[in-house]
């Protein structure tokens, strides 16, 4: 029994809008304001980075048309590469990048919410593990139910930021002065414009992961590419609004940190009680990113199963729901693991870079299909298209790997040790691929 086509383009907008747009949108603008000083330089970054998210996905849209499978970015170097060079991948999202994430938006929705009732370190743990669990079990229990439960959230969430935005310019709660000087040059330019570019890059990160429910989406070749572009558009300008309404609420000089950002927003539009306002917007808008989370991530250790790269029962699916279980089910415990354990946002920081160079490594193997014969759809403006993308994205990369050199290599170092993994465990099954070598 394999997995469904179910989803529609509405669904895949959801879940591209629903896993970016979490706590970042809060936290990321006053860094970036504080770092390059000015409204104008703000919005050249927001739009910088939303072009390049948006070049990206023009070139994640033809290869989901090219290869409409479960799996995502694992499917696509899988196809390109190799299974070896896809497994590092799925080893690396299983182990770390997935459970810690989950760990993380769990975490952050029970600490905000002791912002509404007070709760000890046990309780935020116990809420967190809870949230994790229910959410996974919807996703189980029936992926038409998740779906419609993500589509209701990400409604919710974009409504909410869109009266906060209308609400904020329209009531008048800020200043216009504050936009002024609307142009002026940071003092430290290259330092500047580092800090803002790697800021909105991973403000827009997990844009990518709607494919991974690729072999779910009804008329994929179509409806993907189209998904791709409706939600990274879409949030751009949400991003942009944002940004400009948190402008001119909160003078930059007197933003603190980035925590009470948020915070001083909220009680500028809405008085004393703002901060718990915006806690529950936080809460809502987090809980959309781990519904989307748990609904797709899982699709990878399918994929990998169904390969013969990872354990053949996770690549069942269950008789009754249709959906990937035990796939589910594991990223569930390992995330709960993280949960009770504490530091896995240390944890995952070693690996922002490898994952950051294995959509790289996605994006540049366009160059090496899109010649090939295929009658659907194709990425816009190419070459120039995955040029674009490579050039912003290897400027990231020397960033990350600049801030903490030590952190990016153990990253890579962690995810070349699945390499005898993979010959010692999974490639007798498959027989040695001497095309395939990673």
């Amino acid at each position: 029994m394999r997995l469904k086509r179910q989803f529609g383009l509405w669904t895949a907008v959801a879940l591209i809008i629903g896993q970016v747009i979490a706590v970042g949108i809060f936290l990321t603008p006053a860094g970036m304001a504080k770092s390059v000083g000015s409204p104008f330089w703000l919005l050249a970054i927001w739009l910088l980075i939303g072009a390049m998210t948006l070049s990206g996905a023009l070139c994640y849209g033809e290869l989901s048309a090219r290869f409409p499978q479960a799996g995502g970015s694992y499917a696509f170097l899988r196809e390109i590469y190799g299974k070896p060079l896809a497994f590092l991948y799925g080893w690396m999202v299983l182990l770390v990048l997935d459970p810690g994430l989950t760990a993380v938006f769990g975490v952050g929705l029970a600490s905000y919410a002791s912002y509404l009732v007070e709760l000890s370190p046990t309780g935020k743990q116990i809420l967190a593990i809870a949230v994790i669990v229910i959410v996974g079990l919807i996703n189980i229990v029936g992926a038409n139910f998740g779906a419609s439960f993500l589509r209701a959230l990400t409604m919710l969430k974009v409504a909410t930021l869109l009266f906060i935005i209308v609400y904020g310019f329209v009531g008048g709660f800020g200043k216009w002065q504050n936009f002024s000087p609307f142009f002026s040059m940071p003092t430290d330019v290259f330092g500047a414009f580092a800090g803002g570019i790697v800021g909105a890059f991973f403000a827009f990160a997990g844009w990518w992961e709607v494919t991974r429910i690729a072999g779910e989406i009804e008329n994929p070749e179509r409806n993907l590419p189209r998904a791709l572009i409706i939600g990274v558009a879409t949030i751009t300008v949400i991003y942009i609004l944002t940004s400009a309404v948190f402008f001119y609420l909160v003078p930059v000089a007197e933003v603190a940190n980035d925590q009470t950002f948020a915070a001083q927003a909220g009680e500028a539009l809405f008085g004393k009680i703002g901060g718990a306002i915006f806690a529950a917007v936080v809460i809502v808008s987090v809980l959309g990113t781990l519904v989307a989370y748990l609904m797709v991530s899982p699709r990878v250790y399918y994929a990998m199963a169904r390969d013969e790269v990872f354990f053949r029962s996770f690549g069942e699916v269950h008789p009754r729901f249709g959906t990937p279980h035990r796939a589910t089910l594991i990223q569930i415990a390992l995330a709960a693991i993280l949960v009770l354990s504490g530091g896995f946002d240390e944890i995952i920081s070693y690996f922002f870079f490898v994952v950051v160079a294995f959509i790289a490594l996605v994006v540049a193997g366009l160059f090496k299909v899109h010649g090939k014969e295929f009658d659907g759809y194709k990425t816009v403006l190419y070459p120039l298209t995955p040029v674009f993308f490579l050039v912003v994205t290897a400027f990231v990369l020397l960033m990350i790997a600049m801030r903490n050199p030590t952190r990016a290599a153990l990253g890579v170092a962690v995810v070349l040790a699945g390499i005898p993994v993979y010959y010692l465990l999974f490639n007798k099954r498959n027989g040695l691929d001497k095309n395939n070598s990673v």
